[in-house]
C-alpha cells in the first residue's frame, strides 16, 4: 500500500503531467490518503467550487486515521526531532499514520520525515 503525502496530492489535483502519468501507473497497487492529507488539501480552497472539485477528486481514495498508539509515536517523534530537523507536527502524524497501516509515503518532502526511519519514503517521479 502507498499512502500520499499533500505535496504529491497537490501536483496530481494541479494536472503536472509525471504525476498523473505516475497515479496512472499505480492503479494496480492500493493508494490511499491519510485523513490529515485530506485535511490540509480541503484548507486550501479558495472557494466552494474548489473544494467540491477536490473532494470529487480525492472519493477514490480510501482515507486513514492515526490510531491512539500512533499517535504516541508520532509524540515522540516530533519531540525528539522537530527542533533537529524541522519534523512539523503534521507531518509526525502522517508518518505515524503511515508506519501504522504498513504503507509507502509517497513524498518528496525527504528533509522533514528522514529523521524517521522507520518510516519508507518513496519519490514516485521526477519533479
Amino acid at each position: 500500500m502507498i499512502l500520499l503525502d499533500t505535496d504529491v496530492m497537490i501536483d496530481c489535483l494541479r494536472g503536472f503531467e509525471p504525476a498523473k502519468k505516475w497515479l496512472e501507473s499505480a492503479s494496480e497497487q492500493e493508494l490511499g490518503l491519510p485523513g490529515l492529507v485530506v485535511m490540509e488539501l480541503l484548507q486550501g480552497c479558495q472557494n466552494l467550487r474548489e473544494q467540491n472539485t477536490v473532494e470529487k477528486s480525492l472519493s477514490r481514495f480510501s482515507i486513514y486515521w492515526a490510531e491512539p498508539e500512533q499517535c504516541e509515536f508520532a509524540l515522540k517523534r516530533f519531540a525528539a526531532y522537530h527542533l533537529s530537523h524541522q519534523l512539523g507536527l503534521m507531518d509526525a502524524l502522517i508518518a505515524a499514520t503511515a508506519i501504522g497501516v504498513n504503507a509507502e509515503l509517497a513524498t518528496f518532502n525527504k528533509k522533514h520525515y528522514g529523521a524517521i526511519k522507520e518510516l519508507k519514503i518513496i519519490q514516485p517521479y521526477k519533479r
